[in-house]
């Protein structure tokens, strides 16, 4: 038996998170106090208060979901001794949740992981002018079947899977007329559902190339270890250790696709069976379930979903 720390990505936010962990625990306020020094700014106000049209702007919710998953990361160790260095085997994390994963893991202290996720977000955000990109989650689809879609409703435009979450659920991303068109694409193919995603940008695609050169000058200044334990690369689905793999894998993660359904798989096989999200949310112990039916999974981002997990854990 073998456990698998896995680690939120954008979407997951939520006005509130992270609140009770500050309230209840030292170990909580600790990281949200860091991560506000680093940042120059009360991030954690906005992540307990709101409002939630802030919170959702990439530059703010990519720092602040890392902050929470941190924070319920250092309770579940100071709490309750679940040390991840001696009881875990294998890190993850969807997107921006591969930075926290990372941090988890000692290849980066928490602030330098708030310092890349400030820059991955602006310039995420300023890498398509508003408008101009759109992001669409296509459900009862398989990524086979999501490439031919895209490359039939590209006509010369950039549109391709960006998340291949699994469950049969697969995002894509691109121009925003490229994207309507592979919606319609898919509805005219018999896919079950496919609808625009409110997101400002179109994460993971080729559009996002200005902002992977302005990550790869951020990272070549940060110094990153290896990492107490592995991480399963969002791009490869494979385990790295290596630091200057990890630099570069950080850079092709801004374009390249989140290949979430074949991580999972690929730990399973590595023999994991039991997956602990930690930080906000529900999705990625969801797509377990979904993924690997008879896996064990579950979510730790309030006192009480920790205390529940520690018992089982």
């Amino acid at each position: 038996m073998a456990i698998a720390f896995l680690f939120p990505g954008q979407g997951s936010q939520a006005v509130g998170m992270g609140r009770d962990l500050a309230a209840a625990f030292a170990a909580a306020r600790d990281v949200f106090e860091e991560v506000d020094e680093v940042l120059k700014r009360r991030l954690s106000r906005l992540m307990f208060e709101g409002p939630a049209e802030e919170l959702t702007l990439t530059e703010n919710a990519q720092p602040a979901l890392m902050a929470v998953s941190l924070a319920a990361l250092r309770v579940l160790e100071s709490e309750g001794g679940f040390l991840l260095r001696d009881r875990v085997a294998l890190v993850a994390g969807h997107s921006l949740g591969e930075y926290s994963a990372l941090a988890a893991a000692g290849a980066f202290p928490v602030a330098t992981a708030a310092d890349l996720l400030r820059v991955r977000g602006a310039a995420m955000a300023r890498a398509v002018p508003a408008g101009e990109g759109a992001m669409a989650a296509l459900l009862g689809v398989e990524l086979d079947l999501a490439r031919e879609i895209c490359a039939a409703a590209a006509e010369g435009e950039v549109v391709a899977p960006a998340n291949d979450n699994g469950g049969g659920q697969v995002v894509i991303s691109g121009h925003r007329a490229a994207v309507e068109r592979a919606i319609a694409q898919a509805k005219a193919a018999g896919v079950k559902r496919a609808m625009l995603l409110p997101v400002s940008a179109p994460f993971h695609c080729a559009l996002m190339a200005p902002a992977a050169a302005v990550m790869a000058e951020a990272l070549a200044r940060a110094p990153i270890a290896a990492p107490l334990v592995p991480v399963v690369a969002n791009v490869t689905a494979a385990k790295a250790v290596a630091p200057e793999q990890i630099r570069t894998l950080l850079v092709e993660q801004v374009t390249g696709l989140v290949r979430w359904r074949e991580s999972l798989l690929a730990m399973a096989a590595m023999g994991v069976d039991r997956f602990l999200e930690l930080g906000a949310g529900k999705v990625l112990a969801g797509l377990v379930k979904r993924v690997l039916p008879e896996a064990a999974a579950l979510s730790a981002g309030t006192p009480a979903e920790i205390e529940a997990a520690l018992k089982a854990l």
